[in-house]
C-alpha cells in the first residue's frame, strides 16, 4: 500500500528538518549562473538544485512558470528536474497553483499527481479561489496515490489580504478560514499529519487570517517567506508556534543568489539553522 503524502512528509521533516529549497530559475540568476536563457539552461539550473539538495533538506518546490515561458521544451526540461528530484529521494512540491472545477481539475491532478505522468510530483499548489469544494476532485484523485495537494490560504503577498482576510457570512469566519475548513474536511485520513496541506506565509499575523493553532493542527503547512522576502529561521518558531514541526519552510533567492559553486554549502548553513531553532 502506498504511504500517505502526509507520512511521508512527516518523515522527511523529521529526517531533514523544514527546509524546503525552491527551484525558480528567473532570468537574472540564469545570467548570474552563467547559463542560457532557453530551455538548456532551466534544466541545467534545475538539476544543479537537486544535486545540491538531495540528502540535505526534506523539499524541493520547482516554480512551474519558469520553465513554462519556454513551452514545449520547457516543459521537457521541468519533466527532467521532477524526475531527478524524485529518484533523489526529495519530495517534490510542484508549484503551479491550479484551480478550476470538476473534471477540469481532475485533468490537473492526473497531469501533475499521477503515478508514472511525465510531470509527476508528490504534491501541487492549488488555488481554491472558486471554492473550495472546487478542489474535491482533484484532492481525490491525489489521496489514493499517496500524493498531497497545498492550497492557497493566507498567502504572504500584500494583494491576497484584503481577500483571504475578508470575511463571510458566518460570524468571526475569514475567507482564509472558510478555505481551510472545507479543504480539510475533504482529507479523510487518520494520519498524524494530513495530506491536504495549505500555504501559509511566514511573514503574515496569523491571527488576522483567523487561523489559530487549532484549526491547523494536523495540517501540513508550505510556508513562503523566509529568506529573502524577510523571515528568519527564528520566525519558525515565532509565527507558528506548537506547529512549527509541520512547516515546510521555503527558500529560494536567498539560497540560489549564492551560486553554483556555493549553493551546497548555503543549504548546509541554512539546514542547519533550521535545525537548530527547532532544537534538533
Amino acid at each position: 500500500m502506498t504511504a500517505s503524502f502526509g507520512r511521508r512528509l512527516r518523515a522527511a521533516l523529521d529526517a531533514y528538518g523544514p527546509l524546503c529549497v525552491g527551484i525558480d530559475p528567473h532570468a537574472q540568476l540564469l545570467d548570474d549562473w552563467g547559463l542560457g536563457q532557453d530551455a538548456a539552461g532551466v534544466r541545467d539550473f534545475g538539476l544543479r538544485v537537486v544535486d545540491a539538495s538531495a540528502g540535505r533538506v526534506a523539499a524541493v518546490k520547482p516554480q512551474v512558470s519558469f520553465f513554462e515561458r519556454f513551452g514545449a521544451a520547457g516543459f521537457a526540461a521541468l519533466e527532467s528536474v521532477l524526475a531527478a528530484a524524485r529518484a533523489a529521494g526529495l519530495l517534490v512540491v510542484a508549484d503551479a497553483k491550479r484551480g478550476d472545477i470538476g473534471t477540469t481539475m481532475a485533468g490537473y491532478a492526473q497531469a501533475w499527481l499521477e503515478p508514472g505522468a511525465p510531470l509527476e510530483a508528490d504534491a501541487l499548489t492549488v488555488s481554491p479561489y472558486l471554492g473550495g469544494g472546487s478542489l474535491a476532485e482533484a484532492i481525490r484523485h491525489a489521496l489514493p496515490h499517496g500524493k498531497g495537494v497545498f492550497v492557497l490560504a493566507a498567502t504572504s503577498n500584500p494583494e491576497g489580504a484584503s481577500v483571504q482576510q475578508a470575511h463571510t457570512t458566518r460570524p468571526g469566519e475569514t475567507v482564509a478560514l472558510r478555505v481551510t475548513r472545507d479543504v480539510v474536511a475533504l482529507d479523510d485520513s487518520t494520519d498524524p499529519l494530513g495530506s491536504v496541506g495549505l500555504v501559509v506565509g511566514a511573514t503574515i499575523d496569523r491571527a488576522a487570517f483567523a487561523l489559530d493553532d487549532e484549526v491547523l493542527r494536523a495540517v501540513p503547512l508550505l510556508a513562503p517567506g523566509f529568506g529573502a522576502q524577510g523571515a528568519t529561521a527564528e520566525d519558525l518558531r515565532r509565527g507558528f508556534g506548537t506547529l512549527a514541526g509541520n512547516v515546510l519552510a521555503s527558500e529560494s533567492r536567498s539560497i540560489l543568489s549564492a551560486g553554483p559553486d556555493r549553493i551546497a554549502a548555503t543549504i548546509d548553513e541554512r539546514a542547519a539553522r533550521y535545525q537548530e531553532v527547532m532544537g534538533g
